[in-house]
């Protein structure tokens, strides 16, 4: 029993000889891993689809780690993700529709890893990612000339108004998704500047996808405008007063009857966060135990 003592301690010595505290920030930009269907663009004689995804975009991460030994580690990484812009509705159609609507993600996320160094330079991380909170964001520009496109009816004939008339919708909308559980893995190389501080450049992989939980209206406004853009009658619609199909609050469900006719209620949608990213940052390590 005595052996086994003294070998535990001298396990728990070597161990700890050899571990050390350190905090690294890293900053980088990221493509999608794989494609997805995001929206469609459309003119007069065609129309084409776009891919991407919403983990696509900059992005930063603060993470405090800890050198088990020369080999294995854990870290616990603090991320945050500023999308960029993803075409949902692009329109061009003059004198019909123009439409520009676009979508971003906005996130924070959690990182729980195990690290693992191959040399002094070479090392790799894989662990859990949590996105514990952020947003969908859609933001949409439509100028509409048409007051009843399948009769063929403009603005301009229906409100009596100038030719070339048209309404000017503006609105924002806020998309909340439910706690998802994704993956992480990367693989650096680490230079060492002194001691203490060290620079880095990694690959990284990020698979997580979102399951929407509701959306909100942020901002609505329609104008009458004329072909001049003079405003001739402003906020036709608002906040307050949302035209026909449109909620200030959609909840999304996984099951719906066919004879829903409530547009609050809208079947419940993946949207994708996956991305392959080049992050570069710098650390610091803390003197040995």
């Amino acid at each position: 029993m005595k052996k086994h003592m003294l070998l535990l301690v001298a396990l728990v010595i070597a161990t700890s000889a050899s571990a050390q505290f350190y905090v690294s920030a890293s900053g980088g930009y990221a493509i999608p891993s794989a494609g997805v269907l995001m929206g469609t663009k459309v003119t007069a004689t065609k129309t084409e689809n776009t891919y991407g995804s919403y983990g696509e975009g900059l992005n930063g991460q603060l993470r405090f780690g800890y050198s088990i030994n020369e080999t294995f580690g854990v870290e616990l990484g603090l991320g945050y993700l500023h999308g960029s812009d993803q075409i949902k509705s692009d329109v061009n159609i003059p004198n019909y529709r123009i439409t520009d609507a676009v979508a971003r993600g906005r996130a924070f996320g959690v990182l729980p890893q195990l690290t693992y160094k191959f040399n002094s330079h070479f090392y790799g991380r894989i662990g859990a990612l949590l996105k514990v909170g952020g947003k969908t964001e859609a933001v949409v520009d439509d100028k509409n000339y048409m007051y009843d496109a399948e009769n063929g009816i403009t603005i301009s004939q229906a409100l009596n108004l100038p030719s070339g008339s048209y309404t000017h919708t503006t609105y924002t909308e806020d998309y909340h998704g439910k706690l998802p559980l994704g993956i992480v893995a990367a693989m650096g190389y680490k230079f060492d500047l002194s001691e203490k501080w060290s620079l880095f450049t990694e690959l990284e992989y990020m698979g997580v996808s979102v399951k929407r939980k509701d959306s909100e209206l942020a901002e609505f406004n329609t104008d009458v405008v004329l072909a001049d853009g003079t405003i001739a009658v402003p906020g036709l619609y608002t906040l307050d007063n949302l035209p026909d199909g449109y909620v200030k609050k959609t909840t999304y469900v996984d099951e719906l009857s066919n004879a829903n006719t409530d547009p609050s209620k809208k079947l419940s949608e993946r949207v994708p966060y996956s991305s392959f990213g080049l992050n570069i940052g710098i650390t610091y390590t803390f003197s040995k135990k």
